[in-house]
């Protein structure tokens, strides 16, 4: 079962990975400066990570144990919440942020690192 720590490690083990606090939560910026990744909830129990919101619907149906958004709060953004407990292992939560930071890095930084892949970003 993945936890607050896992979550902490991993996205700081993505390239140019910064910690910054924000509203009271852990977020996880590409860059120093750059866009949220990720960021852990108030009871470390879930966090929110970049989905497209043309994704969302699609994931939440098929685990609505996994994939959650709070109506009223994520509904506009391309956005949404993992609950940790409901990960498979360590690879999936990975897998989840490696995901969301390709979505928020900007160019330069995915062209950087080649072998992450590239999902977008500015």
């Amino acid at each position: 079962m993945a936890n607050a720590d896992d979550v902490r490690r991993i996205a700081l083990s993505l390239p140019g990975a910064v910690e910054k606090l924000a509203w009271g939560m852990p977020t996880f910026r590409a860059g120093q400066g750059g866009k949220i990744f990720a960021s852990l909830d108030d009871d470390d129990q879930a966090m929110g990570v970049k989905c497209p919101k043309e994704d969302r619907e699609e994931l939440m149906a098929s685990e609505p144990d996994k994939f959650f958004i709070r109506r009223g709060h994520d509904d506009g953004y391309a956005w949404m919440r993992v609950r940790l407990a409901a990960l498979d292992d360590e690879e999936e939560l990975y897998a989840i942020l490696l995901d969301s930071w390709r979505q928020a890095a900007p160019r330069k930084l995915l062209d950087a690192y080649p072998e992450l892949g590239s999902a977008g970003g500015q």
